[in-house]
């Protein structure tokens, strides 16, 4: 069991690790979340999903929503 100064020397070592931890973490959550945001471009017009792009908002249209007109923004695709 460390005594003394090593005691301190550790202790002043693990929280400043665990500083620096916290400090990345918290930035790339953040970053992540920003990105998967800019990413979800389309939104569903009746449910109002999000979706990241056109072939995927189809396929949520056609299951979700069978009975109601797709828009004309999917029809060609």
């Amino acid at each position: 069991m460390a005594r003394g100064q090593q005691k301190v020397q550790s202790q002043a070592k693990a929280a400043e690790k665990l500083a620096k931890m916290k400090k990345q973490q918290g930035h790339s959550a953040n970053e992540q979340k920003k990105a998967a945001q800019k990413a979800l471009t389309h939104a569903c017009s009746i449910c109002k999903a999000q979706m990241p792009d056109p072939k995927t908002y189809k396929q949520h249209f056609e299951n979700k929503h069978p009975k109601n007109i797709m828009p004309d923004e999917l029809k060609d695709i």
